[in-house]
């Protein structure tokens, strides 16, 4: 699971976002060369490697490469304002 906060200020308001990317089943279709349809039944993505290596990409459970999951996304925004004094 990764997670990045981006800080955005301007003025006297200022916003923080966070963004959490998650990967869930596999959606790669292994009959597709024979044209059906049939999935392995993966249901989330666990990386095999290290974070920053090219093991990271490859799911341990299934041996696909990460973009066959399903991605989810959350985003978070807090936004902070400071009405200007009269």
């Amino acid at each position: 699971m990764k997670k990045r906060q981006v800080v955005l200020r301007s003025g006297r308001s200022s916003s923080t976002s966070s963004l959490v990317v998650r990967y869930g089943e596999c959606q790669k279709n292994h009959a597709a060369s024979i044209g059906g349809h049939a999935v392995d039944g993966c249901r989330e993505f666990m990386a095999s490697g290290m974070e920053g290596t090219t093991r990271a990409l490859t799911c341990a459970a299934c041996g696909c490469h990460r973009n066959f999951h399903r991605k989810e996304v959350e985003t978070e925004v807090v936004c902070e304002y400071t009405p200007p004094n009269s």
